[in-house]
């Protein structure tokens, strides 16, 4: 059967929920295909800045957010540890008015929740469907997609003079149309582990996160408070050249920073009820088209590699680009797709990734210089809210740097 609509969105996850949501508002025929039937587990951190909530129509749903984090507890190999503040000095961490506390969320409730927005709006949901090929023509695009199981039978079709592409990494729509063939993946391990909030630990509690630097190369390990659980994982997000084809070590050794965790904290989980999930981190490589010639497929979120080249989060960044391309494709103006999307996050992500070179080529002097510093949480709080920017600060780093360097001298 072939169905007609003004937009097909292939994905469902912030970035393509979003997207659908806001093409339904604006009045058009939406289809919103997602590969597994909601609500679908989906490896991710969970963790996601307060001023998401300004990017989608209504805030965030109800319901979603189980813990707001204000502080964020920083170690060097599990020692040294710095608990610092998101809030800006003088706020009270309660006080409505701090917007940089970190919300943390489960995906499969909250990508849920957003999804149901926008069948409510009026997109035709078709969760279970695989997107198997896409086909362009002068006319526009025909999506063809085969339920979960069901090998590649197709068993839905559909036409639109606009396709959005949000499935991910590995993502069909991508390769179909030949976008983003450069591509540089970060690679992150993680687990959700249920957990009473009865630790004798001061700084295990649901008000912080922690992050830890030092356990592993070129990236950090990390704990998530949920409502009932702890989110605990490991990212390598630049691993040394060579490395890129050696999973099986590389896997050690995100494994060896969740152990770590599980040891400083007296945590026994069993490996076998509570497994470990991988899942790639489709990091900011520059400016690139993230759209085809005559804006009939746009990329957004992981598709886009949108994933910030510094601290590894993506909700954020996927639900800003699902926004703009829902109004790009509402306004007609699907066509200028990239560089609307450049101009909202290309100078940041570009300064983010020349600090990132740095950051975690000399993490320990980062950690004693940077990460302690009695304003060094706040910064970086402001940095993933986007109530500062990486362009903004990479001047004064380098100087800070300087500085510090001469003293040494």
């Amino acid at each position: 059967m072939s169905l007609d609509y003004d937009v097909i969105v292939c994905g469902g996850g912030p970035s393509g929920a979003t997207a659908a949501l806001m093409a339904a508002q604006a009045g058009l025929r939406v289809a919103l295909l997602e590969k597994r039937q909601y609500p679908r587990h989906k490896p991710c951190g969970g963790g996601m800045p307060m001023r998401v909530g300004t990017w989608l129509p209504g805030g965030i749903p109800e319901g979603v957010v189980e813990t707001s984090v204000r502080y964020l507890h920083h170690t060097w190999k599990f020692q040294n540890g710095h608990l610092g503040a998101v809030c800006p000095s003088g706020v009270s961490p309660d006080s409505s008015a701090s917007s940089l506390a970190l919300w943390m969320v489960q995906r499969p409730r909250f990508d849920n929740a957003l999804a149901m927005q926008a069948q409510q709006a009026g997109a035709v949901v078709k969760d279970g469907l695989v997107v198997r090929s896409l086909i362009l023509d002068a006319d526009g695009v025909t999506v063809k997609a085969s339920s979960l199981g069901d090998g590649r039978r197709i068993t839905w079709s559909g036409r639109s003079p606009h396709v959005i592409g949000a499935d991910g990494a590995n993502g069909v729509v991508a390769k179909a149309v030949k976008l983003r063939s450069r591509r540089r993946l970060a690679f992150a391990l993680e687990t959700e582990l249920p957990h009473h909030w009865e630790s004798d630990h001061p700084y295990l509690r649901p008000d912080v996160a922690h992050l830890e630097y030092g356990a592993v190369r070129r990236g950090y390990g990390w704990i998530f408070p949920k409502g009932e659980s702890l989110n605990i994982g490991a990212g390598v997000f630049y691993p040394h050249r060579g490395k890129h084809t050696n999973f099986r070590s590389l896997r050690q050794e995100l494994e060896q920073v969740i152990e770590g965790y599980y040891r400083q904290f007296n945590l026994n989980p069993s490996r076998e009820r509570f497994p470990l999930y991988a899942h790639p981190l489709p990091l900011w490589q520059g400016r690139e088209p993230r759209q085809t010639p005559g804006g009939q497929v746009l990329l957004v979120g992981d598709a886009a590699g949108l994933v910030n080249p510094f601290f590894g989060d993506g909700i954020l960044h996927g639900v800003k680009s699902g926004a703009i391309a829902a109004s790009a494709i509402a306004s007609q103006q699907a066509h200028d797709y990239s560089r609307l999307l450049h101009r909202e996050v290309a100078l940041n992500f570009d300064a983010a990734r020349l600090l990132a070179g740095f950051f975690y080529r000399f993490p320990h002097w980062c950690f004693t210089h940077v990460v302690q510093r009695p304003d060094g949480t706040e910064v970086a709080a402001r940095l993933l809210a986007g109530d500062l920017t990486f362009s903004q600060v990479s001047g004064r780093f380098a100087q800070y740097v300087g500085r510090q360097l001469l003293r040494r001298a």
